[in-house]
C-alpha cells in the first residue's frame, strides 16, 4: 500500500517512515518544504500526484510556547492546514490519520480521559490541535485521529534528554509534580500508528505508553535508570515556573478504543528502559 506520510523530516515522521518500509508498505515522505499545507490548491495537488492510499499525517508545530506566541500561525498550521489535508483526501477518496494530543482536554478530569470525553483546550497549542481534528471529522469520513502525549525520541531535544543533559552537566533540576500525563516513546508510537493504520476502523484512539505520572515522577525515574540515582531533584509546581503557554495539569490518556481493535502500547517504565538501552544509558 502506498501511505503518503507529512512531516516525514521530523521524529515521529520519519520512525513512521520507517516502520511502513519493513512492513512491506511503499511510503511516501512528504515534509512541508514541499508543499504548504496552508494552501489547499497546492495541497490537493501534490497529494493527487502522489496517488496515495492512505495518508498519515503527524505533521505540525509542536513548540507549545512558540504557538502560545504565536496563537494565529499555530491554528493555520495545526488547525486549517490538517483541514486542507484531511479535504484533500476526502475529495480523492483516501483515509486519514491525523496525529493530536492530550492537550485537548482541559486537565480537570479525576480520572485518565477516554476517547469521547469532552475536549476543552485551554492554551493555543491544544486549541490548535482541536481545530484540526474538528476539520478532520469534519471533511473526511474515512478517518483516524490517534492522540499521544509527552513523547520522547532518539535525537533532537526532548524532556529525557534535558534531564540527562542537566544531570551530566552537574545543574540542579527543579521538576513539576502537578503536571500529569502519559509518557510516550517514539518509536513505539510509530509502530502503533502502522498497526492502527491496518485495522481501517475509522474513529478516535489514545496512543501512549500504558500507565502515567508526573513529570517530576518521570524525571526521577529516567535519572534512576541512567546512572543518577543519587541526583536530587527539586519538586516545583507549574505555577513557580512562568512560561507562555499553561498546560493542562491532569491529562492521562485511556486506551479504550485501541485495545478493543488490538492496538496497544508497553507501560511507559518499560519504554524508557528501551530508550536507555538504545542510547547506551541503561544502568
Amino acid at each position: 500500500m502506498r501511505v503518503l506520510v507529512t512531516g516525514a523530516a521530523g521524529r515521529l515522521g520519519s520512525r513512521v517512515v520507517e516502520v511502513l518500509s519493513t512492513r512491506g508498505h511503499t511510503p511516501i515522505p512528504a515534509d512541508v518544504a514541499e508543499f504548504d499545507i496552508a494552501d489547499y490548491s497546492a495541497t490537493r495537488a501534490w497529494i493527487a500526484a502522489a496517488q496515495p492510499d492512505f495518508v498519515i499525517h503527524p505533521a505540525a508545530w509542536t513548540d507549545v510556547d512558540g504557538c502560545a506566541r504565536e496563537p494565529d500561525k499555530a491554528i493555520t498550521i495545526n488547525g486549517l492546514g490538517a483541514g486542507n489535508v484531511a479535504a484533500a483526501t476526502a475529495d480523492l477518496g483516501v483515509p486519514i490519520l491525523y496525529v493530536s494530543s492530550n492537550e485537548v482536554f482541559d486537565g480537570k478530569a479525576k480520572q485518565p480521559y477516554r476517547e469521547y470525553d469532552w475536549t476543552q483546550p485551554i492554551n493555543p497549542y491544544g486549541y490548535s490541535k482541536w481545530v484540526g481534528e474538528q476539520a478532520v471529522v469534519g471533511v473526511n469520513p474515512r478517518h483516524m485521529i490517534a492522540r499521544t502525549s509527552w513523547l520522547f525520541a532518539h535525537g533532537g531535544k526532548n524532556f529525557i534528554q534535558t534531564m540527562l543533559g542537566a544531570a551530566a552537566a552537574g545543574k540542579p533540576l527543579k521538576v513539576v509534580v502537578n503536571e500529569i500525563a502519559c509518557p510516550t516513546y517514539n518509536d513505539d508510537l510509530a509502530v502503533a500508528l502502522v498497526n492502527l493504520m491496518a485495522t481501517r476502523r475509522w474513529g478516535v484512539y489514545h496512543m501512549v505508553n500504558e500507565g502515567y505520572c508526573s513529570r517530576y515522577d518521570f524525571a526521577r525515574y529516567v535519572l534512576d535508570h541512567a546512572g543518577y540515582a543519587e541526583m536530587p531533584i527539586g519538586r516545583i509546581t507549574s505555577h513557580a515556573w512562568a512560561r507562555p503557554s499553561t498546560p493542562p495539569e491532569f491529562t492521562p490518556l485511556a486506551n479504550l478504543a485501541g485495545k478493543i481493535v488490538g492496538v496497544t502500547l508497553r507501560p511507559w517504565q518499560a519504554a524508557v528502559d528501551a530508550f536507555l538501552t538504545k542510547e547506551g544509558l541503561f544502568r
